[in-house]
């Protein structure tokens, strides 16, 4: 494998990752958000990763090697259904509709994707530092 391939090959990952970052940091953000209907409450964003080695053996990639996010769908989960009748957005019950985001649930996939993005880093450091002693021993 070349080490341009392997960059490469780490630097989706380090995109994928990212992107899932910010879809956890999205989600916590609207965790306290409440809508009037059920259509209209936050859902919370799942990213959807689909490895490009798959892609390459089909023929419809030439890059062998990584992954992309090939799309961010919503969380099937209910959104919670919750008695405030005093909140402008209820509806004739008194109800308002909140996300499905669930906090702790949240902060281990933003940690979990933390991890990967350093494991990717580490792939890069590490090949660099390997390539920096292969050109050592070729200059002796």
């Amino acid at each position: 494998m070349s080490f341009e391939r392997l960059m490469s090959i780490a630097g989706t990952g380090m995109n994928a990752q990212l992107i899932r970052m910010n879809t956890t940091a999205s989600n916590l953000a609207n965790a306290g958000v409440v809508a009037g209907t059920d259509a209209g409450a936050f859902r919370a964003k799942r990213p959807v990763f689909e490895s490009l080695l798959n892609n390459a053996m089909s023929g419809k990639e030439s890059f062998e090697g990584g992954v992309r996010v090939n799309e961010i769908i919503n969380d099937p989960k209910p959104v919670k259904q919750v008695f405030e009748p005093n909140n402008p957005l209820a509806d004739e019950d008194g109800y308002v509709f909140a996300s499905n985001v669930n906090e702790i649930e949240e902060l281990i996939e933003m940690m979990d994707a933390s991890r990967a993005y350093q494991n990717n880093i580490e792939v890069i450091s590490t090949a660099k530092q390997l390539m920096s002693r292969t050109l050592e021993v070729i200059k002796v």
